[in-house]
């Protein structure tokens, strides 16, 4: 198992905690060692928010990211939070309606409608769900199906249809990069 740091951004109110435990939960079944982190400003909604995992075949040495190779960005205002700790091969995930300026690099940026997804869904606030569809297919380390397990574990059950829904539109989203 290779050690896999992933960061989860955007805005306060987006869910980025609950794609870092749902990530964290399928890695630690899946046999990874797994420190996660978060930081968010003190407004409820809005500021900068971001959940990192650093994941690993052993304890990680150091429990914080230091070097990103999966990097989702919700919203602008987390576009330039992690420069200077990307890998030049990281997968960066950016919804385009929300984040006009991506950061740049030697990393591959990849735009997709997140939100709009979500919307179509049903309620734009399952973005961070889409999202998770798209890193799980685009992921070599985690099956879609851990990941469909642990939302189906955690997801309120007036929530799970659209949860799962929004799960699978991801993975459709992802599917469609993998195409190109």
């Amino acid at each position: 198992m290779k050690t896999r740091e992933m960061r989860f951004s955007g805005a306060g109110g987006q869910g980025l905690q609950l794609c870092a435990k749902i990530f964290s939960k399928a890695m630690t079944g899946a046999g990874y060692h797994v420190s996660m982190s978060q930081s968010y400003e003190p407004t409820s909604r809005g500021g900068l928010s971001r959940a990192d995992i650093v994941a690993s075949g052993e304890t990680p040495d150091y429990p914080l990211a230091t070097e990103l190779d999966t990097l989702l960005i919700l919203d602008q205002a987390a576009a330039t939070a992690s420069e200077g700790i990307i890998r030049d091969d990281a997968m960066v995930i950016v919804d385009p309606r929300r984040t006009k300026n991506p950061p740049e690099g030697n990393f591959k940026v990849i735009e997709l409608p997140l939100s709009e997804t979500a919307i179509r869904v049903g309620s734009e606030r399952v973005t961070n769900v889409v999202a998770t569809g798209v890193i799980a297919e685009l992921s070599e380390d985690i099956e879609v199906k851990t990941i469909e397990n642990v939302l189906r574990a955690i997801s309120p059950k007036k929530f799970l249809d659209m949860n799962m829904d929004a799960l699978q539109a991801g993975v459709a989203l992802a599917r469609g990069v993998k195409a190109a």
